[in-house]
Protein backbone atom coordinates (compact mmCIF):
# COMPACT_ATOMS: atom_id res chain seq x y z
CA UNK A 1 0.00 0.00 0.00
CA UNK A 2 1.43 3.41 -0.93
CA UNK A 3 2.18 6.01 1.76
CA UNK A 4 -0.40 8.44 0.46
CA UNK A 5 -3.09 5.77 0.76
CA UNK A 6 -2.29 5.23 4.44
CA UNK A 7 -2.50 8.96 5.17
CA UNK A 8 -5.78 9.44 3.34
CA UNK A 9 -7.24 6.27 4.83
CA UNK A 10 -7.98 8.15 8.08
CA UNK A 11 -10.33 10.60 6.33
CA UNK A 12 -13.34 8.23 6.29
CA UNK A 13 -12.96 7.67 10.04
CA UNK A 14 -12.92 11.40 10.73
CA UNK A 15 -15.95 12.02 8.54
CA UNK A 16 -17.73 9.11 10.23
CA UNK A 17 -17.11 10.66 13.65
CA UNK A 18 -18.56 13.99 12.52
CA UNK A 19 -21.55 12.16 11.07
CA UNK A 20 -22.24 10.40 14.39
CA UNK A 21 -22.20 13.72 16.21
CA UNK A 22 -24.56 15.20 13.63
CA UNK A 23 -27.04 12.33 14.02
CA UNK A 24 -26.99 12.58 17.79
CA UNK A 25 -27.52 16.35 17.70
CA UNK A 26 -30.46 15.96 15.32
CA UNK A 27 -32.15 13.02 17.00
CA UNK A 28 -31.91 14.17 20.64
CA UNK A 29 -34.35 17.11 20.32
CA UNK A 30 -36.82 14.87 18.52
CA UNK A 31 -36.66 12.30 21.31
CA UNK A 32 -37.32 14.97 23.95
CA UNK A 33 -40.14 16.41 21.90
CA UNK A 34 -41.71 12.96 21.51
CA UNK A 35 -41.71 12.45 25.28
CA UNK A 36 -42.96 15.97 26.08
CA UNK A 37 -45.89 15.98 23.62
CA UNK A 38 -48.19 13.59 25.56
CA UNK A 39 -47.54 15.44 28.82
CA UNK A 40 -48.40 18.80 27.25
CA UNK A 41 -51.60 17.43 25.77
CA UNK A 42 -52.66 15.97 29.12
CA UNK A 43 -51.95 19.23 30.90
CA UNK A 44 -54.21 21.12 28.54
CA UNK A 45 -56.95 18.60 29.24
CA UNK A 46 -57.70 18.04 25.60
CA UNK A 47 -56.89 15.36 23.13
CA UNK A 48 -54.52 16.70 20.49
CA UNK A 49 -54.99 15.71 16.90
CA UNK A 50 -52.57 13.01 15.84
CA UNK A 51 -49.96 14.39 13.46
CA UNK A 52 -48.91 12.38 10.40
CA UNK A 53 -45.91 10.14 10.94
CA UNK A 54 -42.73 11.73 9.68
CA UNK A 55 -39.59 10.03 8.45
CA UNK A 56 -37.79 10.89 11.68
CA UNK A 57 -40.65 9.36 13.67
CA UNK A 58 -40.30 6.16 11.70
CA UNK A 59 -36.54 6.08 12.26
CA UNK A 60 -37.02 6.61 16.00
CA UNK A 61 -39.72 3.92 15.95
CA UNK A 62 -37.11 1.45 14.73
CA UNK A 63 -35.42 1.63 18.12
CA UNK A 64 -31.74 1.18 18.80
CA UNK A 65 -31.35 -1.07 15.77
CA UNK A 66 -31.49 2.05 13.62
CA UNK A 67 -28.35 3.49 15.26
CA UNK A 68 -25.85 0.99 13.77
CA UNK A 69 -27.79 1.00 10.50
CA UNK A 70 -27.50 4.80 10.43
CA UNK A 71 -23.76 4.60 11.14
CA UNK A 72 -23.36 2.13 8.29
CA UNK A 73 -25.18 4.50 5.95
CA UNK A 74 -22.78 7.31 6.91
CA UNK A 75 -19.83 5.00 6.35
CA UNK A 76 -21.20 4.07 2.92
CA UNK A 77 -21.63 7.72 1.91
CA UNK A 78 -18.14 8.61 3.15
CA UNK A 79 -16.52 5.75 1.27
CA UNK A 80 -18.50 6.54 -1.89
CA UNK A 81 -17.36 10.17 -1.90
CA UNK A 82 -13.75 9.20 -1.16
CA UNK A 83 -13.65 6.52 -3.87
CA UNK A 84 -15.27 8.86 -6.39
CA UNK A 85 -12.43 11.32 -5.84
CA UNK A 86 -9.73 8.64 -5.94
CA UNK A 87 -10.95 6.66 -8.94
CA UNK A 88 -10.85 9.50 -11.43
CA UNK A 89 -9.19 8.93 -14.78
CA UNK A 90 -6.82 11.83 -14.15
CA UNK A 91 -5.35 9.98 -11.16
CA UNK A 92 -4.97 6.71 -13.02
CA UNK A 93 -4.43 7.30 -16.75
CA UNK A 94 -3.83 10.99 -17.57
CA UNK A 95 -4.27 11.62 -21.28
CA UNK A 96 -1.15 13.79 -21.52
CA UNK A 97 1.10 11.23 -19.85
CA UNK A 98 -0.32 8.43 -21.98
CA UNK A 99 0.44 10.31 -25.19
CA UNK A 100 3.94 11.21 -24.01
CA UNK A 101 4.78 7.61 -23.05
CA UNK A 102 3.66 6.26 -26.40
CA UNK A 103 5.58 8.93 -28.32
CA UNK A 104 8.83 8.36 -26.42
CA UNK A 105 8.62 4.57 -26.53
CA UNK A 106 7.95 4.62 -30.29
CA UNK A 107 11.38 6.28 -30.54
CA UNK A 108 12.85 3.70 -28.11
CA UNK A 109 13.70 6.41 -25.56
CA UNK A 110 13.24 4.15 -22.55
CA UNK A 111 15.30 6.22 -20.13
CA UNK A 112 13.44 9.41 -21.09
CA UNK A 113 10.14 7.58 -20.64
CA UNK A 114 11.13 6.47 -17.14
CA UNK A 115 12.17 10.02 -16.24
CA UNK A 116 8.88 11.48 -17.45
CA UNK A 117 6.78 8.79 -15.76
CA UNK A 118 8.62 9.08 -12.45
CA UNK A 119 7.67 12.76 -12.24
CA UNK A 120 3.96 11.93 -12.47
CA UNK A 121 2.19 10.65 -9.33
CA UNK A 122 -0.63 8.93 -11.24
CA UNK A 123 -1.08 5.17 -11.30
CA UNK A 124 0.17 5.02 -14.89
CA UNK A 125 3.28 7.05 -14.03
CA UNK A 126 4.22 4.78 -11.14
CA UNK A 127 3.40 1.64 -13.13
CA UNK A 128 5.50 2.70 -16.13
CA UNK A 129 8.42 3.64 -13.87
CA UNK A 130 8.31 0.27 -12.15
CA UNK A 131 7.87 -1.76 -15.35
CA UNK A 132 10.17 -0.07 -17.88
CA UNK A 133 13.27 -0.51 -15.72
CA UNK A 134 12.96 -4.18 -16.68
CA UNK A 135 13.33 -3.50 -20.41
CA UNK A 136 16.13 -5.70 -21.75
CA UNK A 137 18.10 -4.11 -24.60
CA UNK A 138 19.94 -7.39 -25.23
CA UNK A 139 16.67 -8.97 -26.38
CA UNK A 140 15.72 -6.98 -29.50
CA UNK A 141 12.85 -9.28 -30.44
CA UNK A 142 10.77 -8.64 -27.28
CA UNK A 143 12.87 -6.16 -25.23
CA UNK A 144 12.28 -8.41 -22.21
CA UNK A 145 8.49 -8.34 -22.38
CA UNK A 146 8.14 -11.23 -19.93
CA UNK A 147 10.11 -9.31 -17.28
CA UNK A 148 8.08 -6.17 -17.91
CA UNK A 149 4.78 -8.06 -17.53
CA UNK A 150 5.98 -9.71 -14.31
CA UNK A 151 6.96 -6.32 -12.91
CA UNK A 152 3.52 -4.93 -13.82
CA UNK A 153 1.72 -7.80 -12.14
CA UNK A 154 3.78 -7.37 -8.98
CA UNK A 155 3.10 -3.62 -8.91
CA UNK A 156 -0.65 -3.99 -9.50
CA UNK A 157 -0.94 -6.59 -6.73
CA UNK A 158 0.84 -4.43 -4.15
CA UNK A 159 -0.50 -1.04 -5.21
CA UNK A 160 -4.10 -2.15 -5.63
CA UNK A 161 -4.34 -3.80 -2.22
CA UNK A 162 -5.34 -0.65 -0.34
CA UNK A 163 -7.96 0.39 -2.87
CA UNK A 164 -9.44 -3.11 -3.02
CA UNK A 165 -9.77 -3.16 0.77
CA UNK A 166 -11.65 0.16 0.75
CA UNK A 167 -13.97 -1.02 -2.02
CA UNK A 168 -14.53 -4.30 -0.17
CA UNK A 169 -15.85 -2.40 2.84
CA UNK A 170 -18.91 -1.47 0.76
CA UNK A 171 -19.73 -5.17 0.45
CA UNK A 172 -19.29 -5.55 4.23
CA UNK A 173 -21.70 -2.64 4.77
CA UNK A 174 -24.31 -4.23 2.50
CA UNK A 175 -24.16 -7.58 4.28
CA UNK A 176 -24.00 -6.14 7.80
CA UNK A 177 -26.94 -3.77 7.31
CA UNK A 178 -29.03 -6.64 5.94
CA UNK A 179 -28.21 -8.79 8.97
CA UNK A 180 -28.99 -5.93 11.37
CA UNK A 181 -32.36 -5.40 9.67
CA UNK A 182 -33.11 -9.10 9.98
CA UNK A 183 -32.07 -9.05 13.64
CA UNK A 184 -34.46 -6.15 14.27
CA UNK A 185 -37.23 -8.03 12.49
CA UNK A 186 -36.75 -11.08 14.69
CA UNK A 187 -36.59 -8.94 17.84
CA UNK A 188 -39.76 -7.07 16.88
CA UNK A 189 -41.72 -10.25 16.20
CA UNK A 190 -40.55 -11.80 19.48
CA UNK A 191 -41.76 -8.70 21.35
CA UNK A 192 -45.04 -8.75 19.42
CA UNK A 193 -45.83 -12.36 20.38
CA UNK A 194 -44.70 -11.69 23.93
CA UNK A 195 -47.11 -8.75 24.24
CA UNK A 196 -49.91 -10.90 22.87
CA UNK A 197 -49.21 -13.55 25.47
CA UNK A 198 -49.18 -11.09 28.36
CA UNK A 199 -52.25 -9.10 27.34
CA UNK A 200 -54.20 -11.90 25.73
CA UNK A 201 -54.54 -9.79 22.61
CA UNK A 202 -56.28 -6.96 24.49
CA UNK A 203 -53.51 -4.42 23.81
CA UNK A 204 -53.41 -3.84 20.04
CA UNK A 205 -51.25 -0.73 20.49
CA UNK A 206 -48.32 -2.69 21.91
CA UNK A 207 -48.73 -5.36 19.25
CA UNK A 208 -48.75 -2.77 16.45
CA UNK A 209 -45.70 -1.01 17.90
CA UNK A 210 -43.64 -4.18 18.01
CA UNK A 211 -44.66 -5.18 14.49
CA UNK A 212 -43.79 -1.65 13.35
CA UNK A 213 -40.35 -2.09 14.92
CA UNK A 214 -39.83 -5.28 12.92
CA UNK A 215 -40.86 -3.75 9.61
CA UNK A 216 -38.96 -0.47 10.05
CA UNK A 217 -35.68 -2.21 10.86
CA UNK A 218 -36.11 -4.47 7.83
CA UNK A 219 -36.73 -1.48 5.59
CA UNK A 220 -33.83 0.44 7.11
CA UNK A 221 -31.41 -2.42 6.51
CA UNK A 222 -32.50 -2.77 2.89
CA UNK A 223 -32.32 0.99 2.27
CA UNK A 224 -28.64 0.87 3.19
CA UNK A 225 -27.79 -2.55 1.73
CA UNK A 226 -29.16 -2.03 -1.79
CA UNK A 227 -27.23 1.15 -2.68
CA UNK A 228 -24.12 -0.18 -0.90
CA UNK A 229 -24.19 -3.25 -3.12
CA UNK A 230 -24.68 -1.13 -6.23
CA UNK A 231 -21.80 1.23 -5.50
CA UNK A 232 -19.59 -1.72 -4.51
CA UNK A 233 -19.79 -3.28 -7.97
CA UNK A 234 -19.64 0.14 -9.63
CA UNK A 235 -16.36 1.08 -7.95
CA UNK A 236 -14.94 -2.41 -8.27
CA UNK A 237 -15.52 -2.44 -12.04
CA UNK A 238 -14.21 1.11 -12.42
CA UNK A 239 -11.03 0.27 -10.55
CA UNK A 240 -10.43 -2.87 -12.61
CA UNK A 241 -11.07 -0.95 -15.83
CA UNK A 242 -8.64 1.85 -14.95
CA UNK A 243 -5.91 -0.58 -13.88
CA UNK A 244 -6.37 -2.57 -17.10
CA UNK A 245 -6.17 0.60 -19.19
CA UNK A 246 -2.91 1.61 -17.51
CA UNK A 247 -1.43 -1.83 -18.17
CA UNK A 248 -2.49 -1.65 -21.81
CA UNK A 249 -0.71 1.69 -22.22
CA UNK A 250 2.55 0.24 -20.87
CA UNK A 251 2.30 -2.81 -23.13
CA UNK A 252 1.38 -0.67 -26.12
CA UNK A 253 4.44 1.50 -25.54
CA UNK A 254 6.68 -1.56 -25.29
CA UNK A 255 5.24 -2.99 -28.51
CA UNK A 256 5.86 0.31 -30.29
CA UNK A 257 9.50 0.19 -29.17
CA UNK A 258 9.86 -3.41 -30.41
CA UNK A 259 8.45 -2.44 -33.81
CA UNK A 260 10.92 0.43 -34.09
CA UNK A 261 13.90 -1.71 -33.07
CA UNK A 262 13.03 -4.43 -35.57
CA UNK A 263 11.88 -2.16 -38.40
CA UNK A 264 14.99 -2.61 -40.57
CA UNK A 265 15.02 -6.35 -40.01
CA UNK A 266 11.35 -6.60 -40.93
CA UNK A 267 11.94 -4.76 -44.22
CA UNK A 268 14.84 -7.06 -45.08
CA UNK A 269 12.42 -10.02 -44.90
CA UNK A 270 9.98 -8.64 -47.47
CA UNK A 271 9.68 -11.21 -50.32
CA UNK A 272 11.15 -10.29 -53.67
CA UNK A 273 8.75 -8.61 -56.06
CA UNK A 274 6.53 -7.05 -53.38
CA UNK A 275 6.74 -3.27 -53.32
CA UNK A 276 6.98 -1.41 -50.08
CA UNK A 277 3.87 0.48 -49.07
Amino acid sequence: MSPNMSSTGTRPLLLLAFGVLAILSLSTPDLWAQDAAPAAAAAEGGEAAKAPTSLMDMIIGGGWFMVPIGLLSLWMITLSVFLTLQLGKGKFVPAGLKREILDLMSEVKVRSTIDVASQNSSFLGRLATHAYVQVDATDPETLGRAKVEDAMSDFVTKEGLGMNILIGYLSVIAQTSTMLGLFGTVAGMVLAFDSMGLSGGSDPGALAGNISLALITTAGGLVVAIPALLVYYTFKNRHNRLVSEAQNVVIEGLEAAVVTVNADQALSKVPEGIAEV
